[in-house]
This record gives structure tokens, sequence and C-alpha cells, in this order.
């Protein structure tokens, strides 16, 4: 494979080159890939709201401006989280490829070009992704919204014999799909402009050199970026106690506060992970044996701590996210079946409290699949960002792969290396997101219902509950998504000779 790519920036000062070239570089696809699908997701949502709306109109049930607002309270909550996810996903895939970038930035700084306006091409690049990938989630979540409401219209209609028929106000195209576009725009441009801030500190001398990689010891003199994490980190960290106390009080103020704790946390988490991440991951490594691949590929966590730490943390971040969820409706679930102690006051009789005890399980559980649905777009786009992340990564270590083959390292190891690389990352990331999620969705849940919790020292505690089977299934999910991750990264290393090794920079 050719390593002409990454040098497109250098091409685009001459007459001849190609305005767009640059889209065919590693890591842009998937960009454009994560903003449509986050733009689809957000499009998605709006016609199922006007849907819902369109239905409870037609039926003269009324409370159609009720639901209206509280499926789009619920919609702008979840978009923001895959936004937030894709935000992190892009910022970090534009971090990637600058590092790889650093010897042709330092070049065009060798001819007089500045920093700022190699900063500013990343920029326009990281707009133009936005657009392009927001133009088509716009037309996929149109296709996908009316394939979805023409089968439930059938259904439906074909459960009643023809009583209930679809909504004949409804249209799959809405002015306020703008919102989800300029969300998507914005957000791909920001996260392109802040992923590209190593090219500030790229200087003309780096020219020399033919590695974007930093030492861990060198990335964790980035006083300032850490002292920020701890700062996220410690007000996130308040906020949470804060709003758990508040659930005995104040319970939805106390879940506002606690909301915005675990947004601060993961935040504080995302800037601090070059430093957090790769201890983790030297940590972890001796369960891959002490083979000469499983240590190289252990050891590259803190020879690279910068690649290693993007690749973990939107795996772990994404892991969190859905155990979370899952945690915190669970607890919830609890809590509230549980106050049958309390409905006994209420002059209902057995009959009555056992429907509506199953009725509230019921929807509590239909609300968790809905709920995992929706939460699970984020864990996709942060799967798609291991996928994009891995693979720029080998693209860019072509000459240190080919080099390893000339000192006798066979392709089988070379693929084994690759392999353990990816499940190290995944495996740590997912013991990380597991105990983080599980801790934030018990917060939520107290935060929120603390009240409801057993007092017998004087405070109401609801009781821990984590959901089993969905940690199997994220565990499961993870394990796959790392063979899926590995399998053409491994394809690409070992197609790299000792003798392009030598000619690769």
């Amino acid at each position: 494979m050719s390593t002409a790519a990454p040098e497109a920036p250098l091409q685009a000062p001459q007459g001849n080159a190609k305005p767009f070239a640059w889209l065919r570089e590693h890591g842009m696809g998937a960009s454009i890939l994560i903003g449509a699908l986050s733009t689809a997701f957000g499009v998605f949502l709006i016609n199922a709201t006007e849907y819902i709306a369109a239905w409870v109109g037609g039926s003269n049930l009324g409370m159609v401006g009720g639901i209206r607002l509280f499926l789009t309270f619920g919609s702008v909550v979840m978009v923001g989280l895959a936004m937030y996810v894709g935000a992190m996903a892009t910022a970090n895939t534009f971090s990637t490829i600058i590092a790889g970038r650093v010897r042709q930035i330092a070049l065009m700084r060798l001819i007089e070009s500045s920093a700022r306006a190699q900063r500013r091409i990343v920029a326009r690049q990281g707009l133009t992704v936005g657009v392009i990938g927001a133009i088509l989630g716009v037309f996929a979540g149109v296709g996908i919204s009316a394939i979805g409401a023409s089968v439930i219209s059938g259904v439906v209609a074909a459960q009643t014999g023809g009583a209930l028929t679809a909504p004949e106000d409804f249209s799959v195209w809405h002015v306020t799909f703008a919102a989800p576009v300029i969300a998507v725009v914005l957000t791909t441009w920001i996260a392109a402009w802040v992923g590209s801030r190593r090219v500030l500190t790229v200087s003309p001398l780096e020219a020399l050199g033919s590695s974007g990689d930093r030492s861990y010891a060198k990335v964790a003199r980035q006083v300032g970026r850490h002292v920020w994490a701890v700062v996220l980190l410690a007000i996130g960290g308040v906020l949470l106690l804060i709003g758990i106390l508040l659930g005995n009080v104040i319970p939805p103020f106390g879940f506002f506060v606690a909301f915005w704790g675990s947004a601060f946390s993961f935040t504080g988490i995302v800037i601090g992970s070059t430093l957090i991440m790769p201890p983790l991951l030297r940590g972890f490594g001796f369960l891959f044996g002490t083979s000469t691949t499983a240590k190289m590929a252990a050891g590259n966590a803190l020879r690279a701590p910068e690649r290693a730490s993007r690749m973990s943390v939107g795996v772990m971040i994404g892991v969190a996210l859905v155990v979370m969820f899952a945690v915190a409706l669970d607890v919830i679930r609890d809590a509230v079946i549980n106050l049958t102690a309390y409905w006994e006051d209420l002059d209902l009789s057995p009959e009555e409290l056992n429907a509506l005890t199953s009725q509230m399980d019921t929807a509590f559980s239909i609300f968790s699949v809905i709920i995992m649905g929706l939460v699970g777009v984020s864990a996709v786009i942060a799967g798609i960002s291991l996928i994009n992340l891995l693979t720029i990564g080998v693209v860019q270590r072509r000459r240190e792969l080919g080099l390893l083959r000339a000192v006798g390292l066979a392709k089988g190891q070379i693929r084994r290396m690759v392999f353990l690389e990816a499940l190290h990352i995944v495996v740590t990331a997912t013991v990380a997101g597991l105990a983080l999620g599980v801790f934030c969705g018990w917060a939520g849940a107290q935060s929120l219902f603390g009240f409801l919790g057993d007092r017998t020292y004087g405070f109401g505690w609801l009781a821990p509950s984590v959901p089993w089977s969905v940690i199997v299934v994220v565990t499961v999910a993870t394990t796959a998504l790392t063979l899926l991750a590995a399998v053409m990264p491994s394809r690409i290393a070992t197609k790299v000779t000792p003798v392009e090794a030598l000619h690769a920079d």
C-alpha cells in the first residue's frame, strides 16, 4: 500500500493537485460515516417524535403537546450523547492523522508556512467532512424513517382490521432537520480543530524525523492539559456527590446536578486519557502471556501513549454509557417495584396492587429495551472509531512493522501482535468502562430516586443492581469488535516487506 496519502497537505499548494484528494486518506471516510450516522440518528428521532405525535393527535386522546415535549427532550439527550461520542471519535481521528503528518507539516514550516495556516487547512477539512456526513445522514435518516413508518402503519392496520390507519398529515421531511445538521457540522468542525492542536507544536526541525509518536515521559509533561483533566474530574466528582445527596431532598434537581457531574467526569477522563490509560494498559499486559509478541503489544501502550489512549478511551466511554443507562434503569425499576409497602396505604385491593406492579414491570422492560437500543448508537460510533484508529495506526507504522520483519519476526507473529494490541486495548477499556458505568449509573438513579431507598441509617440509599445480562452482551460484543477491528490492520501489517520498510517514511 502506498504511503502517499498522508502527504496530501504538501501537495495542496500545487496547481495540478486535486482539491479533495485528501478525502482518500485513511480516517476521512470513517469520520464522514460517523457524521452521517449521528445526523441520520437525529433525523430518525425527529421523525419518530412527529409520527407518534401524529398518531396520538389522530386518536383524539389529547396530550399531544406533552408527548411531543417528552419525546423531543429524550431525542435531544440521545442525539447529544451520540454527537459527544462522535466528536470524541472525530477529534481522535484528526489527532492520529496529524501524528502521521508531523514530518510533512514540518517540511511546510521550512518553506515558511505558519502552524496556524496548517491548522486552518485541517479545520477546513473537518468542516468539509461534517457537511458531507450531514448531507448523507439526512437522506439516510429520511429513508429509514419512511421505511419504518410504512412498516409500522401496515402492521397496525393489519392488527386492527383497518380501524387504525397511518396519520394523513405525517411527512418524513421537516424543517427541524436543520438542528442535527448544523449540530453535526459544527461538532465535526470543532472536533477537527481540537484534534489538530498538535500542529501548533510542530517545529521545522521535526522534518528530519519520521515518527509522530511521543513517549509517555514527554506526554506526561503536558502540565496544562493534565491540570484541566484534574480540575474537570474534581468538579465532576463534587457534582456527583452533591447530586447523590440531593436525591433525598430535591430529586429532579439532584439528577440535573449528577448529570453534569457525569459529563464533567467523562470529559476529564477523555482529556487526561494519555496519562490515565497507558498505565492501565500496561497493568493488564500480564493477561496475554510473556511471549515476545505479547510483550511488544503491551509495551506499545507506553511507547506510543497517545495512539493507545485514543483507541482505548472511545471504547471505554461507549461501554460506560451503555452500562450506565442499564444500571440506572435496573436500580430505578427495583426501587419503584419495591414501593408496594407504600401502595398498601392507598386502599388498593391485592388484585389491583398486583396488576399495577405487573404493568410497571412491563413498562420498565419495554422502556429499557428502547433506551438501550438508542444508546447502542453511541456504542456503534465508538466501535467505528476503534476500527478506524487501529487501521490508521498500522498504516502509519509500516516502516516499524517492516523493520520487525527484517530482524526476524514472521508474518504470523506480526499478525498476532496486531491482534493482541487490539485485544489488549478493548479488554482494558471494557473493564474500565464497566466500573465507570456501574458507578455513574447508580449515582444517577440515587440522585433521582434516592428518597425511595432504605432509610435504616437515616438516609435513603438505593441498593446497587447490576444487570448481568447486559454485562455479558457488552463483553461479547466488545470481543467480537476486537476480532473485526484487527482483521484489516493485520492484513495491512503483513503485506509490508523489509525492503519496503527501508523506503517508507
